[in-house]
């Protein structure tokens, strides 16, 4: 009777074939982390690649950062459900809430507030004479810059020429170069572009305050990894490590609150639902 013979070669390379299965099907899922690009993109890289590392060290959790160039590329994740955290304010108006993210942490810095503005020097001092003017918003995702503001000019039947800049840097920049003449701004925003670029602002219009961005899970990733992310993200401040990347942050974008990471419900949203229940139907 012939009995089968296996080359030890054939052996050695169906074993390793099996090992590298097993080792592939061991292997951590990684998850995309994506936050609203507030900034230019360089400066949302900064800011946030250290974080994001750090939280993937200190919670075992595999997070890679996924940053659009745009502040509407995040949102655009989502929807194609190519995120699976995000730093977001733009998923608690109707046909997005019921997408099933929760909230699970935000920012600790005070509220926001949507503000339409002009250079300092600016001879505008009354929203009404921004009519027929060009007038600058990140993007049409944009729920504070943009859609909080642009309602405010369509409430009071302002007509302008919308301009759409990107991120909140090239609003900026157009309405310092003078390409525009006012800008959808969110008033945290307008706080650190203040002090990087030593520029002053006159502020026409601010709206009521606005919880600030929230930290965000989908529902495909596990309760127990979403906790272990939350936590490493909330004891940042705790930490040396942690405290240092969150002090360079803060010195990055020159904000005048430093960054740390705190608790939040989608109650602490409960504004952004009431304005999506009330805004004019071409900025909800």
């Amino acid at each position: 009777m012939l009995r089968p013979y296996f080359a030890p070669s054939i052996l050695a390379l169906a074993a390793g074939v099996l090992f590298a299965g097993a080792a592939c099907a061991a292997e951590p899922p990684s998850y995309n982390f994506a936050p609203v690009n507030q900034y230019s993109l360089q400066m949302s890289a900064g800011l946030w690649n250290p974080i994001i590392e750090y939280v993937s060290k200190k919670s075992g959790v595999r997070l890679n950062l996924k940053l659009g160039r745009t502040s509407a590329d995040a949102t655009s994740y989502v929807l194609a459900r190519e995120a699976d955290f995000a730093f977001t304010n733009r998923l608690f108006c109707p046909g997005r809430a019921g997408m099933g993210w929760t909230v699970f942490g935000r920012r600790g810095t005070p509220p926001v507030h949507a503000q339409i503005v002009v250079p300092a020097d600016s001879p505008i001092r009354r929203v009404e004479e921004l009519a027929g003017t060009p007038v600058a918003f990140p993007g049409p995702e944009a729920m504070i810059a943009y859609k909080v503001a642009y309602a405010e000019l369509l409430r009071r039947n302002v007509s302008v020429d919308v301009v759409f800049a990107g991120n909140m840097d090239a609003v900026f920049t157009q309405l310092f170069a003078g390409r525009v003449r006012a800008a959808g701004a969110s008033s945290q925003l307008a706080q650190h572009y203040a002090g990087r670029e030593h520029k002053a602002f006159r502020v026409l219009w601010s709206s009521p305050p606005f919880t600030d961005l929230a930290l965000m899970a989908s529902p495909r990733v596990p309760a127990a990894e979403v906790r272990a992310v939350a936590q490493a993200f909330f004891d940042m401040d705790r930490d040396p490590e942690g405290l240092r990347i969150l002090a360079e942050a803060t010195t990055l974008v020159h904000s005048d609150t430093p960054f740390t990471f705190v608790p939040a419900t989608g109650a602490d949203y409960a504004s952004y639902r009431a304005f999506c229940a009330t805004a004019p139907r071409d900025v909800r």
